[in-house]
C-alpha cells in the first residue's frame, strides 16, 4: 500500500481524501474494501520515515484545513525503484493451507471435506470476480486487476483438485489396510 500511495503522490500533491478516492477509482471494486483510515496512517508513517512531507493548505470556508503531502527526494526515487523492480512473491501460507495439513496429520476433520468447503467458497468470489468484470467498462484498470483475480481463483481451484486427487488417494489407501 504505501508504495501505491507515493506512486499516485509521484503525479501531484494531495490530501489524503483525494488519495484515497483515486485508488479506489484505479482499484475499481477490489477498492472497495479499503478502510479509510488506513491512508492517512500510511501517510503518518511515510512522513515519519522521510518519503513525504506534509502542508497544511488552507480551503474554501466550507471545507477544513488539509494536510497536502508531496514526495521528497527520498520518495522520488523509492517510487523509481518499486515501479522497476521485478520479484516473485514469497509463498503464502494462507490459513486454509494450515487447516488442511493440520487436518490430515491429526485425523481430526477429512481433508476431502475441507476440500469441497473451500471450493465453494472459492466458486463464490469466482461469481462475484466474472459479475464484477462485467460491470467495469472494457479496457478499465480495474477490469484487468479482477482478470487477475479470476485467474488466481481458477489456479486456486486446480489446487483444490490436486489436493482432493491426493487426499482421496490417502483415504483410499487407508481403507484398503
Amino acid at each position: 500500500m504505501q508504495d501505491a500511495v507515493l506512486a499516485m503522490l509521484a503525479k501531484e500533491p494531495s490530501h489524503g481524501y483525494h488519495l484515497r478516492a483515486r485508488l479506489q477509482r484505479s482499484l475499481g471494486p477490489l477498492g472497495e474494501s479499503m478502510n479509510p483510515g488506513q491512508i492517512y496512517v500510511t501517510l503518518a508513517r511515510l512522513e515519519k520515515v522521510g518519503l513525504v512531507v506534509g502542508e497544511r493548505a488552507h480551503g474554501p470556508a466550507e471545507r477544513p484545513e488539509r494536510k497536502v503531502y508531496a514526495l521528497t527526494a527520498a520518495g522520488q526515487q523509492r517510487v523509481a525503484a518499486w515501479l522497476t523492480e521485478v520479484g516473485w512473491p514469497k509463498p503464502d501460507l494462507a490459513e486454509f493451507h494450515l487447516k488442511l495439513v493440520a487436518a490430515g496429520a491429526t485425523r481430526l476433520a477429512d481433508p476431502v471435506e475441507l476440500v469441497a468447503a473451500q471450493r465453494r467458497e472459492l466458486l463464490r468470489h469466482l461469481r462475484e470476480a466474472q459479475h464484477a468484470i462485467l460491470a467495469e467498462p472494457a479496457g478499465s484498470s480495474a477490469a484487468l486487476l479482477l482478470e487477475g483475480v479470476v485467474l488466481r481463483l481458477r489456479a486456486d481451484l486446480r489446487w483444490l483438485e490436486a489436493c482432493e486427487r491426493a487426499w482421496s488417494k490417502v483415504d483410499d489407501e487407508a481403507e484398503d489396510v
